[in-house]
């Protein structure tokens, strides 16, 4: 697996904190609850990009940093993109619980002030964990799908992600997406049944990935896709 290969390549500081993360998922969330598993993994997957926004702004506030306002936009476009995967969850029946609510809020808060933590100590640490995280979301949607592939394709895809995924304005979709500068590389997806919902989420996660990568990348820099 792909996040097996990173997180090997991680420091300590990140291992601990994304080993109890996914210590969270197993212990509470078996194999025969993966939607509530989704919904509280999109929940936290919100966070890393609020943090990395408040964090921006902070350096922009005290006057250390600048050159990266525009990254900010890219990292809005990335939380637009998991609330809208929260929003599917949700619609699945994800969040009806009390207990899968309070786990998914208070873990989110906590992980939030974790990633705060290490953009002080190195924003290239935050980016990392952030890259560990959406390995492991893409692993696990990958292996969802292959389990469950002949029942989820006769199944109706969402309301809400024929609505996100087929909008007329995909302005915010392409936005994350700094992988695909060129129009002609943009993802146009097709969404009738759940399994397409699935696989355009798991591809967003792969799209994450690529630009946590290039947020790390002192030398390049992650680019917007609008960026002329």
């Amino acid at each position: 697996k792909r996040d097996e290969y990173d997180k090997n390549r991680a420091p300590w500081l990140i291992k601990i904190p994304y080993f109890i993360l996914c210590w969270v998922l197993d212990k509470f969330y078996p194999d025969d609850e993966p939607v509530q598993r989704f919904w509280l993994l999109e929940t936290v997957a919100r966070m890393p990009y609020f943090s990395y926004i408040s964090m921006l702004h902070l350096y922009e506030t005290l006057g250390w940093w600048r050159k990266a306002a525009a990254v900010k936009r890219v990292h809005f476009a990335e939380e637009w993109n998991e609330f809208h995967h929260l929003l599917i969850m949700e619609s699945l029946g994800g969040d009806e619980r009390w207990r899968d609510r309070f786990i998914a809020n208070h873990a989110a808060i906590v992980y939030y002030w974790v990633l705060n933590a290490l953009w002080l100590i190195s924003p290239l640490y935050a980016y990392k964990f952030s890259e560990l995280i959406e390995c492991h979301a893409d692993d696990t949607y990958s292996q969802f799908l292959e389990d469950n592939k002949a029942l989820l394709q006769t199944l109706p895809a969402p309301a809400i992600a024929k609505q996100y995924y087929q909008n007329e304005d995909l302005y915010m979709f392409d936005e994350f997406q700094t992988s695909r500068q060129q129009v002609e590389s943009r993802r146009r997806p097709v969404i009738n049944t759940l399994y397409d919902t699935f696989v355009n989420i798991r591809d967003d996660e792969k799209e994450h990935v690529k630009t946590m990568i290039a947020c790390q990348n002192v030398a390049q820099g992650v680019r917007s896709p609008h960026q002329k």
